[in-house]
């Protein structure tokens, strides 16, 4: 068992998904494939081509799903998922994706996001990315919004709750010029309330985010806030912020309010659970097999 250097204490924060060097590139990838599949109207300059097929893109970026799945299969072939830790991602995913109904959205009430906050930050970055998606999936599944949306809308979630498990104070490192028994780790009040902040504003990124996935196909003689395309970056830029003022802060506010309202209330409770669970089911514990000798 690992012990945590300088205290011969062991070591109890486990990771449940390894991020390893494939883990990593697939990460890299998808993730820049995603920045571009979010960002290419303000990215493009006004002599880009790129706009004249801009009525494509659903389908061509809708790619990122098959990018997504290498994710979870690189993390599969190097070991990083085994069977405890696909069973704890079952059971999350399921209950993520049973929450989402519940709101159906109406006013951002989507309950979801604090679970995947919460599980995010005890399960580790490699974990939260996978379940963050592999839960938008499967509540969209559920919901029937299957759609050139959906890839979008699971590489924004794993990125929501991958960033959770990136906040600091969460694997105990030492602080710098503190004792050796003085450690790093952030609990208990300190931590809600970082999560409870995060959530917050993690829940206006991810709104502002997906607006960029439907933003650019509004038709430009219609609306004054619209994409044009051709225009220079900072007259679009304009006309996105007034965009995302006039369409989605009444529901990005009430879901970062509802966030930190249940990441308050129920958070200490929920990330005891969460982590007891995943001591006791010790993902990367080795498997081994004692016999008796004749």
């Amino acid at each position: 068992m690992k012990t945590a250097p300088g205290t011969g204490r062991p070591d109890r924060q486990v990771r449940a998904v390894r991020l390893g060097p494939r883990s990593v590139v697939a990460l890299l990838l998808v993730s820049a494939v995603g920045v571009a599949a979010f960002g290419w109207p303000l990215l493009a300059g006004p002599s880009s081509q790129v706009s004249a097929h801009a009525q494509d893109a659903p389908w061509l970026f809708a790619g990122l799903l098959v990018l997504l799945v290498g994710v979870v299969t690189a993390a599969v072939s190097e070991g990083g998922v085994g069977p405890k830790a696909v069973a704890m991602l079952g059971v999350l995913a399921a209950t993520g994706a049973a929450l989402r109904p519940i709101g159906a959205g109406t006013a951002g009430i989507e309950p979801m996001f604090f679970l995947m906050v919460l599980s995010g930050r005890v399960l580790g970055p490699g974990f939260g990315f996978v379940l963050g998606s592999v839960t938008m999936f499967a509540s969209a599944l559920l919901t029937g919004g299957v759609g050139p949306w959906m890839p979008f809308q699971m590489l924004s979630m794993g990125w929501f709750t991958m960033g959770a498990g990136l906040l600091p104070g969460a694997m105990g490192v030492p602080l710098a010029g503190a004792k050796p028994r003085a450690w790093g780790r952030l609990r208990g009040r300190a931590e809600v309330l970082m999560l409870a902040a995060y959530g917050f504003l993690a829940a206006f990124a991810y709104g502002t985010v997906m607006n960029l996935a439907g933003w650019p196909f509004l038709d430009s003689l219609s609306s004054s806030v619209a994409f044009q395309a051709g225009a220079p970056l900072h007259e679009n830029l304009v006309r996105f912020l007034a965009y995302c003022l006039a369409t989605s802060l009444g529901w990005d506010l009430g879901r970062a309010a509802l966030t930190v309202v249940l990441t308050v209330t129920v958070g200490p409770a929920l990330l005891r659970a969460l982590r007891r669970a995943t001591r006791r089911a010790a993902f990367e514990a080795p498997v081994t097999f004692e016999g008796t000798e004749p």
